[in-house]
């Protein structure tokens, strides 16, 4: 496999101009688009996109390792087939709505300031993760370990408390409707 290291990419369009198959290490991406590009067997590690636009991406047997997007789109995007050895991946104020995590192990994942709307975290191990400033509108969350997750400050979450993991999981006195709707109970702020 090819290897590339420590490149920045700035306002390239990977539909006109194809990514090639390799391993990129160490390497930035500035306001490029990959829409509905086929990044399967793809390597990032140590990477940053940064304001790219990754709308619906195939990323079959993708390695995802110590990988941060900022400001960046990606919906539609089904994460739960990407290479989950050694996965790690941070998102600040993206946009990864109607994405699937389906049984993906995301421990201490960073979803800060996202939109996260019918987002599918059935069966995916979120603990220590943080929620911060996110909104959860849709998003599907059963049988999912969420050990020691902060979902202070998101807003928008439904989570039944019998069907998920929790210990010591972090919620703001705001979120609580989250965690009660299915008692069809009425709460006065």
């Amino acid at each position: 496999m090819k290897y590339i290291d420590q490149e920045e990419y700035s306002g390239v369009d990977f539909s006109k101009e194809r990514l090639a198959v390799a391993e990129y290490s160490g390497c930035t991406f500035n306001n490029c688009v990959f829409d509905e590009l086929d990044l399967s067997n793809v390597e990032f590690v140590e990477c940053e996109f940064v304001e790219c636009s990754l709308n619906n991406v195939l990323v079959k047997s993708t390695a995802f390792k110590e990988v941060v997007f900022e400001r960046c789109k990606m919906m539609g995007i089904k994460f739960t087939a990407v290479n989950p050895f050694l996965l790690e991946m941070s998102f600040y104020k993206c946009q990864l709505d109607y994405s699937s995590f389906y049984q993906l192990k995301l421990k201490a994942t960073k979803f800060s300031m996202c939109s996260l709307k019918e987002v599918d975290f059935v069966e995916t191990n979120l603990e220590q993760s943080n929620f911060e400033g996110s909104d959860l509108t849709g998003a599907q969350i059963e049988n999912t370990d969420l050990t020691e997750t902060d979902f202070r400050g998101a807003v928008n979450y439904r989570i039944d408390l019998n069907q998920n993991k929790v210990g010591k999981t972090k919620f703001s006195k705001e979120g609580l409707s989250g965690l009660l709707y299915m008692h069809n109970i009425v709460i006065d702020s």
